[in-house]
């Protein structure tokens, strides 16, 4: 059979069930796709929809509360306090520009530079020009090199009273007034060129120009009504006073949250922030409100205030008297604490460098952020010796009266160098001497026999008792701990403890250090220290700080014998510029050698120190004052305790403290 080459006939139907096929497989598609569509809209997202269909339906808004203020006190004359923001809530502008209104983008960017940024200017290179005196002098003090102190402080004097007859010079104070335009000519070119261009895209609808600008500052751009500049009120957290940074902390990000960072603001961020409240009601076709008996809203919960213990007039004193004296002194920082040691409240408390919480991204680095009067741990030197003392009294290991013989130097068992008194190169050894004159002369060995004879567990637990080691517990953030592990080891090396005694080989806080004074100016009683008098809700319920005794760390009679033994050193001793006519002050200088870092010994950089309270029989304060490393003078003696007896006075007479004694 025979087949013939020929294409294949199709059945008849055939055409027919094929688009049945087609039509059955698009219907079953498209009903798979409904049914995923139906899952998606259902199921996987079926929160997300109920919450769009519910946007269309009802008013959800959620209600911010303002945050808490932060007051300091100040008395007057008189017993009414007044009461003064640090940290506050206020409007201000955010000026910004719509380039494509602008008519003339040169005349703008001038008129703006002119209104919102040359005095800013002005300031800024003024303060460049004073750094570049100021660190010539600290140049040149840092090149002499075997000099005396007193020939260091001549040298200075010489300086700055070279400067002071350049400045009188017509043709120097012409090259200062040419190169002061120059600077400011030059920032000035810059801003007006970068806004410029700015104001030259056409096609930008926006362009920020300058948040935060005061009511002064928005005034005179609207006055100007140049064409295209715009702005838009906004609330932002602001501290009015320029002396409290280290106090309050900012308000600022912490990666992309916003919250309270440092200081107060950090510790009490939740009580400062309050609760936000929620408004939740139904909408109409047309989108308006419908007021309906089941419309949920719940109010908002503002912060709570914060009333400090801190007096405005001492904190304002003592903070720009630290400032001159380590401007003065060349320090690279310093602190200054201030209490009442029957209560521990803080009435003041400085640290320099400080910085603006209002343009805390201004600062030169984080590090200025931290509050050194609680983070600052070092090595105190010999203002501890003070605590050794305290340890050798009360245990009776000692008495003032008690002598040992001083050959300037002692070997201790383990360490393979003598310690020397910090005036054995000038003064050798002192001889038969007791303890009163070894802190008047602030002798190392005096000191290692004090606690030898004390005992080293004994002598550490003293140490402990007095709060070093541990936080203080200060309602401020980033407080350290300092560090005394070198005495609690098992066995105790008796380089540790000897070193220990006069304040190296261990590390305080100035907030440590001011409590263990202010407890024996309390009559051996240890309190906790405290910032905050009172807490007021938005309900204005106040909550009010207690008082708290948290140990008695030495007798009553200790106590008493030790502040007569601190008078001593204020008096005959080492600290005689801390004194205030008038009055008893007792007290301790403290220099201390810096360990470095690579080397791991000590370097040339010191840290000074003066602790000490006044009028001694009745102490109303005690104070702390540290500078680190003056360039200038080498011992505390000069720094530290001239810049306290300043404060002293004044604090003395602004309390209208009597006076207790004819000089």
């Amino acid at each position: 059979m025979k087949f013939k080459n020929r294409k294949l006939r199709k059945k008849p139907g055939m055409d027919y069930n094929n688009r049945i096929n087609v039509v059955i497989a698009i219907i079953f598609l498209l009903w798979l796709a409904v049914v995923y569509r139906l899952y998606y809209l259902q199921v996987a997202n079926h929160d997300l929809y109920i919450a769009l269909a519910s946007s269309q339906h009802q008013v959800l808004n959620k209600l911010e509360p303002e945050r808490g203020k932060i007051f300091i006190q100040d008395r007057g004359d008189g017993e009414e306090r007044d009461l003064y923001p640090i940290a506050t809530n206020k409007e201000f502008a955010h000026i910004f520009a719509v380039p494509k209104d602008i008519e003339n983008p040169e005349e703008a960017a001038d008129k703006i530079y002119e209104i919102l940024f040359r005095e800013d200017v002005e300031k800024e290179v003024e303060e460049m020009l004073n750094d570049e005196k100021r660190d010539e002098i600290i140049n040149e003090l840092d090149s002499l090199v075997g000099l005396s102190e007193e020939e260091i402080l001549s040298k200075k004097v010489e300086l700055e009273n070279n400067q002071k007859s350049l400045l009188s010079d017509e043709e120097y104070a012409e090259f200062l007034n040419i190169k002061r335009e120059a600077n400011i000519s030059l920032k000035k070119n810059e801003i007006v060129d970068e806004f410029k261009n700015k104001f030259s895209k056409k096609n930008d609808p926006y362009e920020p120009i300058k948040d935060k600008v005061d009511e002064e500052g928005l005034g005179k751009v609207l006055e100007q009504n140049i064409p295209g500049i715009s702005y838009l009120m906004q609330k932002h957290r602001y501290y009015p006073e320029d002396f409290s940074s280290h106090i309050s902390g900012f308000y600022g990000y912490s990666s992309d949250e916003k919250k309270g960072l440092y200081g107060l603001e950090g510790f009490f961020d939740v009580e400062l922030s309050g609760k936000a409240g929620l408004i939740k009601a139904e909408r109409d076709a047309q989108g308006n409100v419908i007021i309906v008996n089941d419309m949920e809203y719940d109010k908002e919960q503002n912060g709570s205030d914060l009333v400090l213990t801190i007096d405005r007039t001492i904190q304002f004193t003592a903070c720009t008297k630290l400032k001159e004296s380590a401007e003065r002194h060349g320090a690279d920082a310093g602190s200054v604490i201030v209490m009442r040691p029957q209560t521990g409240e803080i009435v003041a408390m400085c640290s320099y460098p400080d910085y603006d919480p209002n343009n805390y991204r201004e600062a030169e680095n984080s590090e200025v952020y931290n509050n050194q009067a609680i983070f600052g741990q070092y090595e105190p030197g010999s203002v501890f010796k003070t605590i050794t003392m305290a340890a050798g009294l009360d245990t009776g290991a000692i008495t003032p009266k008690t002598i040992y013989e001083d050959k300037g130097s002692i070997m201790i068992e383990g360490w393979p160098k003598p310690i020397k008194n910090s005036d054995f190169s000038t003064h050798g050894a002192w001889g038969w001497a007791d303890m009163s004159s070894v802190l008047e002369n602030s002798l190392n060995t005096g000191v290692i026999f004090a606690m030898e004879k004390t005992g080293d567990k004994i002598f550490t637990q003293y140490v402990k008792d007095f709060g070093f080691g541990e936080k203080e517990g200060i309602e401020l953030e980033t407080e350290a701990p300092g560090d005394i592990s070198n005495l609690l080891r098992k066995t105790i090396r008796p380089v540790d403890s000897a070193v220990a005694s006069f304040g190296q080989g261990i590390t305080a806080t100035p907030l440590q250090l001011i409590n263990s004074y202010a407890a024996i100016a309390n009559g051996g009683k240890l309190m906790k220290p405290y910032l905050v008098a009172e807490m007021i809700d938005s309900n204005g319920t106040k909550s009010v700080t207690q008082a708290r005794e948290l140990k008695r760390v030495i007798s009553e009679k200790t106590a008493l014998i030790l502040s007569g033994m601190l008078v001593n050193v204020v008096d005959g001793g080492h600290a005689k510029l801390a004194a205030v006519d008038g009055y008893y002050v007792a007290g301790k200088t403290g220099t201390a050698q810096v360990a470095d870092d690579v080397t791991k010994g000590y370097g040339e950089k010191t840290i000074h120190t003066f602790v000490g309270f006044s009028p001694v029989e009745e102490p109303e304060f005690v104070m702390l004052v540290r500078l680190d490393d003056p360039k200038d003078v080498y011992y505390s003696a000069s720094s530290a305790a001239p810049l306290f007896g300043d404060i002293a006075e004044f604090i003395l007479n602004y309390w209208k403290i009597p006076k207790e004694r004819l000089r």
